[in-house]
C-alpha cells in the first residue's frame, strides 16, 4: 500500500515552551491550533516541516488519555504517528487487517471528504497509529488536520521534511510484524531491527532501552544545515550530539 507519514504527534506537560523551542531550532512557526481537541481535554499546536507536521498536544484537565500517557511514559514523549492513504478502499483494507490482528479502532470521525481512523495504542504497541484519507489525495498538499493556511508557514531553510521515526519495544520483531500486517507492507531488515518502508520514509522498530517502556522515541528530520539547529538547541539547554538532539522527550535525528 502507498502510505505516507504525514504527521507526528508528541505529548507534553507544557505546550508553549516546547513549541517555542521547535520554532527556535527550525524556524517553523505555529501553523494551526485545533480548537476541536478541547473536547478531549487537550490543547495543541502544529508546525509544518515541509509538507509534513509535528503536532504537540498537552492535557488541560485530569483523566485524559494524554495525561495517562505522560504518566506511563514518565514524561514528555512520542504519542502518535499519522499516515495518509490514497482512498477509502485502502483505509478500509487497513481496518480489516487491523481487526484480523485484534487491533481495535480507538476513535474515528467521518468527514465530508474522508475519514480519520485511530487505532488503539494498547493494541499497537504504546503508540497511536492513525490512518486517514482525504479527497482529493494530495500527499504534499491538502491536509485538513492542519487547517487551510499552513503552506504560508513553511520554512525549508533548516528542515525540509520528516523522513522516519523509531519505536522501541521489548519485542520489536513482533511489533513490526503487527504494523506491517495492518498496512500490508513488507518489512525489510535494518541495522538495529525491522524497518517498515513507506512512500516517503520509514518506521524503525528497535529494542527498548531505559525505563520508559514501549513507544515512539525518535524522529528523523531532513536538515540541510545542522549547525544553526544545534546551536539553537544548545542555547535552549537541550542535550545535543553532532547529528541529533533531545527535545520534548524524543531524539531528533538530523539527517
Amino acid at each position: 500500500m502507498d502510505l505516507y507519514l504525514r504527521q507526528v504527534a508528541l505529548v507534553a506537560y507544557d505546550l508553549e515552551p516546547a513549541i517555542d523551542q521547535l520554532e527556535a531550532m527550525f524556524g517553523t512557526p505555529i501553523c494551526f491550533r485545533d480548537d476541536g481537541v478541547a473536547k478531549f481535554g487537550l490543547k495543541n499546536a502544529l508546525a509544518a516541516i515541509g509538507s509534513q507536521f509535528i503536532e504537540i498536544v498537552s492535557p488541560t484537565q485530569k483523566g485524559t488519555t494524554a495525561e495517562r500517557y505522560l504518566e506511563k511514559r514518565k514524561g514528555d514523549g512520542g504519542y502518535m504517528l499519522i499516515f495518509q492513504c490514497p482512498d477509502k478502499t485502502t483505509q478500509d483494507a487497513c481496518e480489516t487487517n487491523a481487526a484480523n490482528q485484534r487491533v481495535r479502532v480507538a476513535w474515528e470521525r467521518p468527514e465530508v471528504d474522508g475519514r480519520i481512523m485511530q487505532l488503539h495504542p494498547a493494541d499497537t504497541g504504546g503508540t497511536f497509529l492513525e490512518i486517514d484519507h482525504h479527497q482529493p489525495f494530495e500527499p504534499e498538499g491538502l491536509w485538513p488536520p492542519a487547517g487551510t493556511n499552513w503552506q504560508k508557514h513553511i520554512n525549508i531553510q533548516h528542515a525540509t521534511g520528516i523522513t522516519g521515526a523509531e519505536i522501541q519495544s521489548p519485542d520489536p520483531a513482533k511489533l513490526a510484524e503487527r504494523w506491517a500486517a495492518i498496512m500490508d507492507i513488507e518489512l525489510r531488515d535494518g541495522f538495529r531491527g525491522p524497518v517498515l518502508p513507506l512512500a516517503n520514509g520509514e518506521i524503525r522498530f528497535v529494542d527498548a532501552v531505559g525505563n520508559r517502556g514501549e513507544g515512539l522515541t525518535a524522529i528523523d528530520i531532513h536538515t540541510p544545515v545542522r549547525a544553526p539547529v544545534l546551536f539553537a538547541a544548545r542555547n535552549a539547554g537541550l542535550k545535543i550530539t553532532d547529528n541529533s538532539l533531545e527535545w520534548c522527550g524524543v531524539v531528533l535525528n538530523l539527517v
